[in-house]
């Protein structure tokens, strides 16, 4: 991978952008991010943290790729929906550490993520119309999850950049905090979703995705098959041993 730079921190896998000057976004950065993320599961990550290398989170798209109009996460609806489903459906907890810009696709890239903590100095914007785009990677309809479609609406359409103050106040992101604490910050939230009952944890997002894009009733048709997923777990016994020997919060969860 020549865009992404990946390493594992205990059973935190870290995804660096890593694309200079900016990490613009095109089809061989998007490739090399399904890569990173497929590869770090399979090295036994049990946690995702998603960050930069550069200035910037991401600055958008490189627009030079969309001389021919064809680039194939634009047109090709397989491969759209292959990027979503790596991205936004891991089997494990994922989290963005955002610095400086994430405008555009940068955007879009936070907005795959379980949870969002930005530097107070980071700033976002939806800002494709500038240049006769609309967002391209989902972003409009993930604004309306977070944010409700009247928020979500005026970001996409007036294309202005937001402080992340602003964002966490609205919902879209979790957590902001001084640019000399984000890594730290980030990394210890990254590090307690990684110590957490794994399978557990992907069933709480699961549960909220499909209620996120298939409304309430979507989620409970599927309650009763992840209830009986996760009794079957060997942190869910560990957890009710624990509970009923030492307490809650001793238990050492295993990811299985």
């Amino acid at each position: 991978m020549t865009t992404i730079k990946i390493e594992m921190d205990g059973a935190v896998g870290i995804v660096s952008l890593a694309k200079p000057p900016h990490n613009l976004i095109d089809d061989a950065m998007i490739a090399d991010l399904l890569a990173a993320y497929r590869g770090v599961v399979a090295d036994g990550a049990r946690a995702i943290l998603l960050n930069s290398d550069m200035r910037h989170f991401s600055a958008g798209a490189e627009m030079s790729s969309f001389t021919d109009g064809k680039t194939a996460i634009q047109h090709n609806a397989d491969q759209f929906l292959e990027f979503l489903d790596v991205l936004e459906n891991a089997p494990v907890p994922t989290l963005a550490a955002v610095h400086g810009a994430a405008l555009g696709g940068g955007l879009e890239l936070a907005l795959t993520c379980d949870m969002i903590v930005a530097a107070d100095t980071a700033y976002f914007g939806q800002v494709e119309n500038i240049v006769g785009l609309i967002p391209l990677l989902g972003g409009t309809q993930r604004l309306v999850q977070r944010a409700g479609v009247v928020r979500a609406k005026e970001i996409a359409l007036i294309g202005r950049r937001h402080a992340a103050e602003a964002f966490e106040r609205w919902g879209i992101i979790n957590h902001v905090v001084p640019e000399t604490e984000l890594q730290a910050a980030a990394m210890s939230f990254a590090r307690q979703l990684a110590a957490g009952p794994t399978k557990v944890l992907h069933g709480i997002k699961q549960q909220a995705n499909l209620a996120a894009n298939g409304g309430v009733r979507s989620a409970d048709l599927e309650q009763i098959n992840l209830n009986n997923m996760i009794w079957q777990t060997g942190d869910r016994e560990r957890g009710f041993a624990s509970f009923f020997s030492t307490g809650p919060a001793t238990a050492e969860f295993k990811g299985d």
